[in-house]
């Protein structure tokens, strides 16, 4: 545990590019503040070359940084870089934190951290899960549902099937093609877009709610909009329907607690200024 009488500012980015828009720096702030850490957290844009990225993170560890959160499109390159790995973003194969040891450069991702905490909210471990995409969120996913006390029957498609059936060895998992995506929603319990469909600019995820299952669990990794088509759906069948938010404040908690302070709680505040930052920039 670290000691948060120290007057000394702990220092942490995420680097990704573009990255002006994550709202890390906000999640982070919210909860130094509550504990009273002298802490700063930025968003530092790193441009997509492996001599950029090994130059900038060199830097900031000669500043004194403790670590970063990693995003698009530096997370397969953040593996490589590290000296060591956990058996997470290894199997993943790609990372979303480094943290900054003594003895080297640690890759951690906690996408999969994430999903394992928000399991856990659930009545049940589900029996079935339909996984939509085939990028780093969904290694992610895959990995942490792989992993669970009760690993569920795991089906995956993606519009590019090869895709999908390059990382399907991270759960086992069963490869459909994307036009069978709906006669998979009969029997799936879980469903997950990890898919840019839906996002703000993209077209929305075609998928036929009416195949939903009763009781099922719709999680959509989009956070912009809050609710997109899909959760909009699954919430006019009466279904239960978890937010990209939810997703996003519980992939920060690992980075605050190694690099910044003890407590990262994900409440009711932390969720409304982040809702209210959507607000405020139209997302």
């Amino acid at each position: 545990m670290k000691d948060l009488k120290t007057n000394d500012m702990r220092r942490a980015a995420v680097i990704g590019w573009p990255v002006s828009h994550s709202l890390s720096p906000l999640i982070h702030t919210t909860w130094a503040a509550r504990e009273g850490v002298n802490a700063r957290y930025e968003a530092i844009a790193v441009e997509p070359s492996d001599e950029a990225f090994r130059r900038r993170i060199n830097e900031l560890r000669a500043e004194g940084y403790a670590g970063v959160n990693v995003t698009i499109p530096h997370k397969q390159r953040a593996l490589k870089f590290a000296d060591r790995a956990s058996a997470a973003a290894t199997a993943i194969g790609a990372a979303n934190m480094l943290t900054f040891a003594a003895d080297g450069v640690i890759a951690e991702n906690s996408d999969a951290a994430a999903i394992s905490a928000i399991l856990k909210t659930l009545p049940a471990p589900p029996a079935s899960a339909l996984v939509l995409g085939a990028g780093g969120a969904a290694r992610g996913i895959l990995f942490a549902l792989a992993n669970g006390a009760r690993p569920p029957k795991i089906i995956l498609a993606n519009r590019t099937r090869a895709r999908a059936e390059e990382i399907a060895a991270i759960a086992n998992a069963d490869v459909i093609d994307w036009s069978q995506r709906d006669d998979a929603l009969d029997s799936a319990d879980l469903v997950i877009n990890a898919t840019s469909l839906g996002m703000k600019g993209q077209p929305p995820l075609d998928l036929d709610d009416h195949r939903f299952k009763d009781g099922a669990v719709i999680l959509d990794i989009v956070y912009s909009p809050l609710e997109t088509p899909l959760l909009a759906a699954a919430k006019a069948r009466g279904l239960r329907a978890i937010d990209g938010l939810e997703m996003l404040m519980r992939q920060a908690v690992p980075g605050y607690r190694a690099w910044l302070g003890n407590k990262a709680e994900v409440d009711a505040d932390l969720r409304a200024r982040l809702e209210a930052a959507l607000k405020a920039r139209g997302s």
